[in-house]
């Protein structure tokens, strides 16, 4: 498409977006609104089906698949967790090769072709494993069976990496930032892209895992699929009215340049005057220049200067590096500690859909003659998002403008703090809920009826739920603002690769510490603490063991936002220094003056 050809127009280096023949675009025909509604169709569409299949997964592999409960928790959050370390591939494909477009339309077809064959595995009864017995043996899945599973998993885990990493950039190239105008229109098209989430993410734990559970789950499959078929067509068919921009490199590509070039010059010797370290000159800037700091000196030898003036210009990035460039590094390494302790919120979240609606589907969820689909308890957890951020909002963030005299209420890094420690009590309560349900299933002799429904409210669930979700609305918007206004500008895209790569990451230690933990419990003949029989497990001690985990996670979070210097304090901080160098040396110049003069006379 045109982003692939935008390179054919002469004077395409001024030109921020172009049409679908790759000419200069026009704002009366291209871009705004309605583009940007096919855009956020498709999004929906991927939010309603992605979560569709996750949050009652769980119930289907240990059920109908006769999956064991840790395994099958562990294929749970290695989809999810695949599904967003993907995005950093998508990414890296849009920025480089493919542009957003091509990458959307590729990867959503993808998805949904994962779809369609997760629909016909459903829907045909040789691809699963004949039902229990009567005397309770489970005969698990044949190998073929979960070959076509996990084909159709990770290829929709291959899809929604791809989308994940597009969709949203896509739909903000449909709005100009130089123009007032549009520029509101951005912020609000990305409220809307919550929006749109927020209602996926509703039907999906509601009338999606209702007609699972009741109407089948083919139908429900089924349905996820048409839904992102007739999205893609609807998204291609607004192909003219699309505004592209042309593919500008991938901040990794950099980042590796960077490293590279470092190591090359490992053994030159740093240069007293930052100075002599190399910046562009006019004829060859494509960076904005950004003060050299002294933190992680090794990288500055990236910046060492061999050549002359005019061959520096045309330097191999893998020999030589800007200052600018290297700063720019520098930053992605200071955000590290933090994005590296915002990751144990996601390995709580993991819990919310996998372990926790496995507790739900052993617990009364009746109400009357409704009974609530395990899955579904789900609601709990997206309406704690809704109603937080609309508090939040409306009355949080003015009451704290007042306190802190913060425009958004609390900073970035505070609003993290508030997820992480919601998160932190979530599993007290989990964890405290357990042990009453298996306080209750033990006085009624249930321990070795695994399958019964123990006489407890499921509703006692709401806390855990409530509290993650309130945490996550908190820590979702604070990663976002802060990686979003944190990453360097040369490095904007990486952003959204940072943010989600916390996701991934959260569910893959997830998978790992479930691992660990039942091979560790499961030695000497014992049953584990991760049991399929819950009634027999202690899953109470894995969540007080993850609520330790998050406590001393927290702990160092706060260590580390204390440590951390907002990127706007360090260029006033530099600039004030600078303005006290300056007047410093005119202060020097004029006593030299004054001391010439005195001599003289």
């Amino acid at each position: 498409m045109a982003e692939n050809g935008e390179h054919n127009s002469s004077s395409g280096e001024n030109i921020q977006a172009f049409d679908f023949k790759g000419n200069a675009a026009d704002k009366s025909r291209t871009g705004g609104w309605l583009p940007a509604a096919f855009i956020l169709g498709i999004e929906f569409c991927e939010r309603l089906t992605t979560l569709g299949i996750t949050v009652n997964l769980v119930t289907y592999l240990v059920n109908t698949m006769h999956l064991p409960s840790a395994q099958s928790a562990n294929i749970v959050t290695n989809f999810l967790g695949t599904s967003f370390i993907l995005s950093l591939f998508g990414g890296f494909l849009a920025d480089t090769f493919l542009g957003r477009y091509s990458t959307i339309a590729i990867f959503a077809t993808i998805q949904s072709l994962g779809v369609g064959i997760l629909t016909v595995f459903t829907t045909l009864p040789q691809l699963t494993p004949p039902p229990c017995s009567p005397n309770g043996h489970c005969k698990e899945p044949n190998g073929l069976q979960l070959l076509i599973f996990y084909l159709s998993l990770y290829l929709i885990a291959l899809g929604t990496g791809g989308l994940k990493s597009s969709i949203s950039g896509f739909g903000s190239d449909q709005f100009d930032e130089n123009d007032q105008k549009e520029r509101s229109q951005m912020n609000n098209f990305f409220n809307r892209f919550f929006f749109c989430i927020s209602i996926g993410s509703l039907l999906a734990v509601t009338v999606l895992v209702y007609i699972e559970d009741n109407v089948g789950r083919s139908w429900g499959y089924g349905l996820c699929a048409s839904c992102m078929v007739v999205a893609i067509g609807i998204f291609l068919g607004g192909t003219k009215m699309y505004r592209f921009k042309k593919p500008t490199g991938s901040p990794l590509t950099q980042i590796a340049q960077v490293c590279v070039s470092a190591w090359r010059n490992r053994k030159l010797n740093l240069p007293a005057d930052v100075g002599q370290l190399y910046e562009d000159h006019k004829t060859c800037l494509s960076h904005k220049r950004i003060p050299h700091t002294d933190q992680f000196r090794c990288l500055d030898r990236a910046a060492i200067v061999e050549l002359s003036v005019e061959e520096s210009c045309y330097a191999s990035p893998w020999r030589l590096c800007t200052v600018s460039k290297v700063e720019e590094v520098k930053q992605i390494i200071r955000m590290m500690p933090i994005w590296a302790t915002t990751i144990m919120f996601w390995t709580i979240y993991a819990q919310m859909v996998t372990f926790s609606v496995a507790q739900a589907s052993h617990m009364e969820r009746g109400i009357g003659n409704f009974e609530i689909p395990p899955g579904s308890l789900t609601v709990f957890f997206v309406g704690a998002i809704l109603v937080t951020i609309a508090l939040y909002d409306r009355i949080i963030m003015s009451l704290a403008r007042r306190w802190t005299g913060h425009q958004q209420g609390f900073t970035a890094l505070q609003r993290i703090g508030f997820g992480l420690a919601m998160s932190c009590l979530a599993m007290v309560a989990a964890a405290v809920t357990e042990s009453k349900r298996l306080t209750v299933a033990r006085a009624h002799g249930l321990l070795d009826k695994p399958n019964s429904i123990v006489p407890i409210s499921v509703f006692v669930l709401i806390p855990q739920f409530v509290l993650v979700g309130s945490g996550e609305a908190f820590i979702y918007a604070g990663q976002l603002d802060f990686f979003i206004r944190e990453s360097p500008e040369g490095m904007k895209t990486m952003s959204t690769g940072l943010f989600l790569s916390t996701l991934s990451l959260g569910f893959f230690l997830s998978s790992l510490l479930v691992s660990i933990v039942n091979l560790v419990t499961t030695r000497n003949s014992h049953q584990g603490w991760l049991t399929n029989n819950l009634n027999r497990g202690r899953l109470n001690n894995f969540y007080w063991l993850v609520a330790l985990m998050s406590l001393l996670n927290f702990i160092i979070y706060l260590m580390f936002s204390k440590w951390y210097t907002y990127k706007d304090t360090r260029v006033v901080k530099h600039l004030n220094m600078q303005l006290t160098k300056s007047k410093s040396t005119k202060a020097a110049e004029k006593e030299k003056e004054y001391r010439q003069e005195t001599r003289a006379s």
